[in-house]
C-alpha cells in the first residue's frame, strides 16, 4: 500500500497544478464571459451566448483534444511538448469559465432591482455599484453553485489522460496494470475523496462567513 501511495504521489503534483491553474484563470474570465452574455451590444451577447452554448453542450474531453491538435490541423503549427500541459490548462479554464460564466449571471440578476436603484439615488458610479452592491451579494448567493464545480473540477482532471498528459489518475491506471491489481485506482479514489472533502469544508467555512443574515 505504501509503494502505490508513493508512485501515486508523482502524480497528484500534476493534478493540483490543473486545479489551481485552472481556477486562476476561469474565475475572472468567467466574469468577463458574464459581463459579455449580458451585454446590450447585440453580436457580443449572440457570440459569447453561442461560445456558451457550444462548450457546455460539447464533452471537455473532445474540447481538450481540439486545443491540443488544433494548431497543427488548423494552423499547421508544431507544438512543442511542453505544450501538452499548456493545452491542458487552456482546455479546462475555457470550459469551466464558460460554467462560471452563467452562475455569474444568475447571481448578478438575482440582485433586487431596487438595489441599483438605490445605487442610481446616492451617485454611485458603476463600478462602485458592482463592487460595494452587487459583487458581495452576488458572491454570496452563488458559493453553493461554485462549490458543486470546484469539486466537480477535482474529478475533472483526470480527463488530462484524453491528451496523454500524466496526472494522477493516469498514474493509478499505469500502476495498476503493472502490478495486475485495482488497488491503485482505489487508493487515487480516496485521494480524490479526500481533497474534495477538504474543499467542501473550506467552501462552507466562507459559505458561513458570508451569511450575514444569522
Amino acid at each position: 500500500m505504501l509503494d502505490v501511495c508513493q508512485k501515486l504521489m508523482s502524480g497528484v503534483g500534476a493534478s493540483l497544478e490543473i486545479f489551481f491553474l485552472t481556477l486562476l484563470f476561469a474565475l475572472p474570465l468567467g466574469m468577463l464571459i458574464a459581463f459579455g452574455r449580458m451585454s446590450k451590444f447585440k453580436p457580443l451577447s449572440l457570440l459569447v451566448k453561442l461560445y456558451i452554448s457550444v462548450v457546455r453542450g460539447t464533452p471537455l474531453m473532445l474540447q481538450l483534444l481540439v486545443v491540443f491538435f488544433g494548431p497543427f490541423y488548423l494552423f499547421g503549427v508544431r507544438t512543442t511538448p511542453e505544450y501538452r500541459f499548456y493545452a491542458v490548462v487552456i482546455g479546462f479554464s475555457l470550459n469551466y469559465a464558460a460554467y462560471f460564466a452563467e452562475i455569474y449571471r444568475a447571481g448578478i440578476q438575482a440582485v433586487p432591482k431596487g438595489q441599483h436603484e438605490a445605487c442610481e439615488i446616492l451617485g454611485y458610479s458603476k463600478s462602485q455599484k458592482f463592487f460595494k452592491v452587487v459583487f458581495p451579494q452576488m458572491m454570496k448567493n452563488i458559493l453553493p453553485a461554485i462549490t458543486n464545480e470546484v469539486i466537480t473540477l477535482v474529478k475533472d482532471t483526470s480527463l488530462a489522460f484524453a491528451i496523454a498528459y500524466t496526472e494522477m489518475f493516469t498514474v493509478a491506471k499505469q500502476v495498476a496494470a503493472s502490478q495486475s491489481t485495482i488497488m491503485p485506482l482505489f487508493v487515487a479514489g480516496f485521494f480524490y475523496y479526500v481533497f474534495n472533502f477538504l474543499v467542501a469544508f473550506v467552501m462552507e467555512f466562507i459559505e458561513k462567513k458570508m451569511n450575514y443574515f444569522k
